[in-house]
């Protein structure tokens, strides 16, 4: 199934996608709650009626569905219970340090890390808006995300698999000027990371994604998908990958993130940043093979599209904040 969020006349509602329209769950059986958390929250029961939901639809039931043009497409889980972000991807991990000069870490192979990013500011396709300082290298970050679907703690990674609801893009947004001026205090990624996390467009549960699962990286543990990963903005395609190149499986991302603390349904988890998914890594590699590489980063007016097979496209339009409000001109003078 493809669950979603849209908005219709100013009220939110949760969904099902198929053939391109848009059902409204509760409204076909009202045992469906209205938000996709207590849906979760309901666990099997609640899947299992949206499945009948679906089979009916493709049974050309006379259920009613909504053309895309009808309703707006919200972030499918618009407030996450939390949001935690990964490091899975060695290829993306390996080229950034190399780019700034410096040796790969090994750390980085002996398990997964994971931050909290903010879980308030979650957007689904459509207009982002931007502050003036966010504008100081602009990036996006091409990634697949999970969302947890029941409670579990100290999860083995043998048994992550099963808490996992479904899977969808993300694009981490990320303000570079900001992020590595706070990070020289080894402190963050925060400012330079709060202002918008995007998912999209819908949820995309496991089942719908068997046809691509292939075998994990040699001895790591976990469900792997043959997911090709595109970031085209303005047009032009700037990043491919593929999600089979996670060397960290959102298992054993799982086993990392339950162990001592309990997760929740509707905990947001995303991979960390595919190899050549954002313009950091991709100006710095350019700039290393040739002085007079032009870097580029995000501008007013862009449209970044992500495309991951069996996830779909999430589409966004960049937009600036009319304000010249700047917290960079708050930094006071270092005394000596």
């Amino acid at each position: 199934m493809k669950l979603v969020t849209f908005s219709k006349n100013s009220k939110q509602k949760f969904g099902l996608y198929y053939n391109n329209l848009i059902y409204d769950l509760n409204n076909i059986n009202n045992e469906i709650p209205f938000d996709i958390i207590e849906f979760l929250q309901g666990g099997k029961k609640n899947f299992e009626l949206a499945l009948i939901i679906e089979n009916e639809i493709k049974d050309n039931n006379s259920h009613i569905g909504y053309e895309i043009n009808q309703i707006e497409i919200c972030a499918p889980i618009p407030k996450p219970t939390s949001c935690r972000d990964g490091y899975a991807f060695r290829q993306h991990v390996e080229a950034a340090r190399r780019n700034r000069g410096v040796a790969m870490i090994p750390e980085f192979d002996e398990y997964p890390i994971f931050y909290f990013t903010n879980h308030n500011a979650i957007n689904g396709p459509g207009d982002i808006w931007c502050m003036p300082d966010h504008f100081n290298k602009l990036d996006f970050e091409l990634e697949v995300a999970i969302v947890i679907s029941k409670k579990g703690r100290n999860i083995k990674a043998n048994d992550a698999d099963e808490y996992i609801a479904g899977y969808m893009i993300m694009n981490d947004l990320s303000a570079r000027t900001l992020q590595m001026e706070e990070m020289l205090l080894n402190l963050g990624p925060a400012k330079g990371k709060d202002f918008s996390t995007v998912i999209g467009p819908w949820l995309v549960t496991p089942d719908e994604l068997e046809k691509y699962k292939t075998p994990c990286k040699t001895g790591h543990v976990g469900n792997s998908y043959n997911l090709d990963m595109k970031c085209f903005v303005n047009g032009v395609q700037v990043s491919k990958g593929n999600m089979k190149e996670m060397d960290w499986t959102f298992a054993e991302i799982i086993e990392r993130c339950s162990y001592g603390v309990d997760v929740f349904p509707g905990d947001v988890i995303g991979s960390g940043t595919v190899g050549t998914g954002c313009f950091l890594e991709l100006n710095g590699t350019g700039l290393l093979n040739n002085p007079s590489y032009k870097p580029q980063w995000l501008q007013d007016g862009d449209i970044v599209e992500m495309e991951i097979s069996g996830l779909g496209k999430l589409t966004n339009t960049i937009r600036k904040e009319k304000t010249d409000y700047s917290i960079l001109d708050l930094k006071k003078s270092s005394k000596s």
